[in-house]
């Protein structure tokens, strides 16, 4: 089939190495969000989709916005068969949905009809789910609504982070993507309508869903911080400034310690929860790099039961 594949970031990249690598279709070209400020000078910098794309000489369009008529006339002038999609950022209008002739199919990091939405692996880890996987659906205007073609399964680890997850899912997921686009193109697979029952949504995380709770459970802790590791960041406050804690280990055999009490030892940092202790490994203080905990209580000098989240 010829194909115009939509991604964005580095998570979509796997995908499209997948559909490249397979020989079997042509990937006519690239749907990318358009480039951004970054770094600390804020230089524009396109897209890690869009560099792969222009790596293997694949035409690479970024319109503002999907309905734009100058990407739209470009996209039918192309005339895809059919156009995947891996986290491309911006929801698809029907007037580009009815383009291809058979439709867009998305690869979405969860098992569908669970976590629709745009943080499904981090809503997964704070839920505290021991099954994840991903899925590829036909697009439909609702949200992660679709019927379903294929899913893949992967367990999550107990220290998984969500990086760590959604990098392990994107690798998986490409196969999934390239084979649905085999089995769509051979007319042997089916889109099935997802099941009424189950569903779940996943929002994406604010600044304010990753504060943490001390009064929580030590269990809530470790999630809200692996859910919400790498971004937006596990957060908290100490002596007013914001304190993100980048890497934290629950430990059922200490308590003792009243919600955000910290006990620094030699070479650990403790804190209370609503349950027992977790200790904390790696800390970012505000506008400092990431480092071990117990460097930065030495750093501070913390007094006797200060607290975490005052």
């Amino acid at each position: 089939m010829k194909l115009v594949f939509a991604g964005t970031p580095e998570v979509a990249v796997p995908a499209l190495d997948a559909l490249i690598a397979s020989g079997r279709h042509e990937v006519a070209a690239v749907v990318t969000r358009p480039d951004a400020p970054a770094g600390r000078g804020r230089r524009l910098v396109a897209s890690p989709v869009a560099e792969r794309a222009a790596e293997a000489g694949i035409e690479v369009l970024k319109p503002a916005k999907p309905r734009d008529p100058g990407f739209l006339d470009r996209l039918r002038a192309i005339a895809p068969d059919c156009c995947p999609v891996v986290a491309y950022g911006a929801l698809l209008p029907k007037v580009a949905l009815d383009v291809p002739a058979r439709g867009w199919v998305n690869l979405h990091f969860s098992l569908l009809p669970a976590w629709r939405g745009a943080a499904p692996v981090q809503h997964a880890l704070m839920a505290g789910d021991e099954i994840t996987g991903a899925s590829t659906f036909l697009i439909e205007e609702g949200l992660d609504s679709g019927p379903v073609y294929g899913t893949v399964t992967e367990t999550v680890r107990p220290t998984d982070t969500s990086g760590d997850l959604l990098t392990r899912l994107a690798f998986a997921g490409s196969g999934l993507l390239a084979a649905t686009m085999d089995g769509i193109e051979d007319g042997t697979l089916d889109a099935v309508p997802q099941p009424a029952e189950g569903v779940s949504l996943a929002p994406k995380i604010t600044v304010e869903d990753a504060r943490i709770d001390w009064s929580a459970p030590a269990l809530r802790v470790d999630r809200v911080v692996r859910g919400c590791t790498p971004a937006p960041g596990a957060w908290t406050t100490f002596r007013g400034e914001r304190l993100k804690i980048v890497q934290a280990v629950p430990l059922p055999d200490r308590d003792g310690l009243a919600p955000g009490q910290l006990a620094p030892g030699k070479n650990n940092v403790y804190v209370g929860t609503g349950s027992y202790a977790v200790e904390l490994l790696w800390v970012q203080p505000q506008g400092k790099k990431p480092m071990r905990a117990a460097d930065w209580a030495r750093g501070v000098r913390i007094a006797e039961g200060e607290p975490l989240g005052a």
